[in-house]
């Protein structure tokens, strides 16, 4: 496969928060055929889903990738279990996680597999997921709506989206 470009959310709202996120940045660093080229600066947000969770820090990479897009959200699976976080059947949707990485965009494609959707399903509805993107790439066109990251970010309210820190290191 040739080089593709990806942008992968990053999300945390337990433990270490920042420190969940430089994790996720690194490992996806350090997997074959990955190379992340860019990262967002980190927004503290609100949490969606169940009340009385803690704030989340979100921020957005980007990154060129030889690999397929289900060999990578793979990996990205893998890195967030490394993180602490493990999937149950019973736990609520939306509930508090050490780290969590989803796959936006991988470069103009659209899928619609069962445990793979690209463009993400809320990336155009999510100010937390669209501040950090549009950072990153304000005229990207999202592929199923045509529209460009900033023109979709106006369509959200951005309440609860705050800055937190410039960015992560996208190399050790």
């Amino acid at each position: 496969m040739s080089l593709q470009v990806a942008y992968v959310a990053l999300g945390s709202n337990l433990g270490d928060r920042d420190a969940h996120l430089q994790f996720a940045v690194l490992a996806l660093a350090d997997l074959d055929g990955v190379e992340p080229t860019m990262c967002s600066p980190v927004y503290e947000t609100d949490p969606m889903g169940p009340a009385n969770q803690p704030a989340y820090l979100n921020a957005v990479v980007a990154l060129e990738t030889s690999r397929t897009p289900a060999a990578l959200l793979e990996a990205m699976l893998d890195i967030e279990e490394r993180a602490g976080r493990f999937r149950q059947l019973d736990t609520p949707r939306w509930s508090s996680r050490s780290l969590d990485l989803d796959l936006l965009l991988f470069g103009d494609r659209s899928l619609d597999e069962p445990n793979l959707k690209i463009p993400h399903p809320g990336l155009a509805e999510r100010a937390f997921v669209l501040v950090p993107l549009a950072d990153l790439a304000p005229g990207l066109v999202h592929p199923v709506r045509g529209e460009t990251v900033s023109s979709l970010l106006r369509s959200v309210p951005r309440a609860g989206v705050r800055p937190w820190r410039r960015c992560l290191r996208i190399t050790r």
